[in-house]
């Protein structure tokens, strides 16, 4: 087993990698207890789910809105949940960020935990607070930081996972690498197939060391006011290309990131041969690296980012690979560097 703990302000967070069956308090899930999970796995952890209280969502990031969260009030209040209950996010980063989006707003707050069933809510989405709902298609534009109790992490949940999500997130997990971890890229970028073995021996170990990256920098910075940004390497374009085409969320970061890499180059910092590497090494993993999106249509888009502040903009570039920096700069020049690298 693999431990981290996220020290939140208000609240700390136990991140455990290992056997559900040893990590998870059956009285967790009982009694005045909600699990929000969604179709899909309704129907395929039937048996995990049954005779629990069970609040289903429809899966999908477009069901990721306040619609959604309308109906999951009305069955709170419907059950009887009170102060006292406990809400479970039972399923991918969707279910996890609005699970914890319910959990941190009925009746100003209940407490909550995770379990996360996909690689991308394993490595990313159901650690360090985050919690939201997407407006008209701009992520995560409404929402708040709040620690659950737990995440519970067991890979045997990606057994049932499609291959195409896994290598959805498995370009946040690149990610951390790029900006944290030059060993760790290292080490992936010459084992990718075996990465890609989703129950592989190494899956354990890989979701411990990945998990610490993104502990750490959120322990150093919970509220996201300097440190916590370079988790946004490659999403300044990455939200715009979501938005735009409606690609998967890892998909587009992938996109992202080639982007952040050219413009880093054009800043100064990577080199060709970085920047080749990294975009050889999401190819590999079976990640995109092009778009096809009228480029005024992308950077129309950016400047509605939330992360935005008046016409500046703290872009995440990499100063090499394992380390990145945070670049401030006009959102008018971000645009310049973006049309010289198309």
């Amino acid at each position: 087993m693999c431990t981290h703990i996220v020290k939140g302000k208000i609240n700390s967070s136990a991140i455990k990698i290992g056997n559900i069956s040893k990590l998870l308090d059956n009285k967790t899930i009982s009694g005045n207890s909600f699990i929000i999970t969604d179709d899909n796995l309704a129907v395929l952890y039937k048996d995990f789910l049954y005779d629990k209280n069970v609040i289903v969502v429809n899966h999908g990031d477009k069901n990721k809105n306040l619609s959604t969260m309308d109906m999951i009030y009305d069955k709170l209040l419907k059950a009887g949940a009170d102060r006292k209950s406990f809400i479970l996010g039972f399923g991918g980063g969707m279910v996890t960020d609005i699970a914890g989006f319910a959990a941190s707003t009925y009746m100003r707050g209940v407490r909550f935990g995770f379990i996360p069933t996909s690689l991308l809510a394993m490595v990313d989405a159901s650690i360090g607070g985050k919690n939201g709902v997407n407006h008209h298609r701009f992520k995560n534009i409404i929402g708040n930081i709040n620690q659950p109790d737990f995440v519970i992490i067991d890979p045997v949940f990606l057994k049932t996972l499609p291959e195409e999500e896994y290598i959805n997130g498995m370009a946040e997990a690149i990610k951390h690498l790029l900006i944290a971890d030059e060993s760790g890229f290292n080490n992936y970028y010459a084992n990718i197939k075996s990465f890609l073995n989703k129950t592989g021996n190494e899956i354990s170990s890989f979701l411990c060391s990945q998990t610490k990256i993104k502990v750490d920098i959120v322990n150093n910075d919970e509220k996201e006011t300097g440190e916590r940004k370079k988790l946004n390497f490659g999403h300044t374009f990455g939200h715009a290309i979501e938005k735009l085409s409606g690609i998967k969320h890892g998909f587009a970061v992938s996109i992202g990131m080639i982007i952040a890499a050219k413009i880093s180059g054009k800043m100064g910092y990577l080199s060709s041969n970085e920047i080749q590497i990294i975009e050889n090494t999401l190819m590999k993993t079976g990640l995109p690296v092009s778009y096809n999106l009228p480029a005024h249509k992308i950077l129309e888009t950016i400047t509605k980012d939330k992360k935005k502040s008046g016409d500046d903009i703290d872009f995440i570039a990499l100063e090499k690979i394992g380390k990145a920096v945070i670049v401030p700069i006009k959102i008018k020049d971000l645009k310049k560097l973006f049309i010289e690298i198309n």
